[in-house]
C-alpha cells in the first residue's frame, strides 16, 4: 500500500462516521416526532363543542387562523399564496376524519413551519376549543346545512 493512501483512509472513516452520526440523529427526531403524534393521537378533546364555546374558538380563529386557512376553513387565506406549505383544508371531510382530535391540537399547540406554534399565544382551553371550531368547517355538508341538523355547523355560521 502506498503512503498516500494511507493518509486517506483515516479521514474516508472520519466522514463515514459523520454521515452515519448524521442519519441516527435524523432518525432519532423522527421517530421522536412519530411517538409524540403517536401520543397526541389517542388525547382527547375535554372542551365541549357548545355555542358559547365555538364562539370563542370563532374568535381565536378570526385573529390567529383565518389570514392562513381562510374565512371558510378551505386553506385559501389571504397569506396563503406567501407561504411555502399550503395551509390546510379544514373543509375536506375526508382528511378531518382521518385526523384525531388530539393531532389537531398537537398540531395548534406545537406548529410546524410555516405555521407557528401557539402554546405560547392561546390558552389551553382556546387551543381545544379551536379543534371544535376547525371541525365545523369539515360538517358543513349540504344536508347539514340546508336542515339544520348541525347545532355547531349552525352556529358556525353565524
Amino acid at each position: 500500500m502506498a503512503p498516500s493512501q494511507k493518509k486517506f483512509k483515516p479521514a474516508g472513516i472520519a466522514v463515514l462516521i459523520a454521515v452515519l452520526t448524521a442519519i441516527f440523529i435524523a432518525l432519532g427526531f423522527a421517530v421522536s416526532n412519530w411517538s409524540t403524534m403517536a401520543k397526541a393521537r389517542k388525547l382527547k378533546n375535554p372542551v365541549p363543542a357548545t355555542p358559547a364555546v365555538l364562539a370563542q374558538a370563532k374568535q381565536l380563529y378570526q385573529l390567529h387562523c383565518q389570514s392562513c386557512h381562510g374565512a371558510n376553513g378551505d386553506g385559501h387565506g389571504e397569506k396563503a399564496p406567501e407561504l411555502s406549505v399550503a395551509p390546510g383544508d379544514f373543509t375536506d371531510v375526508s382528511k378531518m376524519r382521518s385526523v384525531s382530535d388530539g393531532e389537531l391540537y398537537w398540531q395548534i399547540t406545537y406548529g410546524r413551519l410555516p405555521m407557528p406554534a401557539f402554546k405560547d399565544k392561546i390558552d389551553e382551553q382556546g387551543r381545544w376549543a379551536l379543534v371544535d371550531y376547525i371541525r365545523t368547517f369539515s360538517e358543513k355538508t349540504p344536508a347539514t346545512s340546508s336542515t339544520g341538523a348541525s347545532s355547531a355547523s349552525a352556529t358556525s355560521n353565524q
